[in-house]
């Protein structure tokens, strides 16, 4: 089997967190979706069916929940900043796509989220 590209993924993780320009939003918080895709090789899981052999995406999830606990003003800072956590905690890490989408944002729109894609290679 030839293997070219492997992903773990994370879809519409939900998180409240304290995100924003403004005080406000700091200080109330508001409701986030995340989508996270990490490309590691795993083939060796595919053949051991070992979790040592892969990412765990729970340990990926827990990850990017304490990251989100940390108040920013800008989601392409918390993006940064959960993209570098990933690869310093899983060094196999070939690269990260996050999308983070602020629901409900203060700017006047009727919209279901705004927010920012990161594409990030280690």
């Amino acid at each position: 089997m030839n293997h070219q590209r492997h992903t773990i993924i994370i879809k519409g993780m939900r998180v409240y967190a304290y995100h924003g320009v403004m005080e406000q939003e700091r200080k109330v918080g508001g409701s986030f979706t995340i989508d996270a895709e990490v490309d590691a090789d795993f083939s060796a899981a595919m053949l051991t069916d070992n979790l040592s052999d892969t990412i765990s995406y729970a340990d990926l999830h827990q990850l990017i929940r304490q990251e989100m606990a940390i108040p920013s003003q800008l989601l392409e800072h918390v993006a940064g900043r959960i993209a570098e956590a990933i690869f310093k905690h899983f060094p196999q890490s070939k690269a990260v796509r996050l999308r983070i989408l602020k629901e409900n944002p203060p700017m006047g729109a009727d919209s279901q989220g705004a927010g920012v894609e990161i594409y990030v290679e280690n």
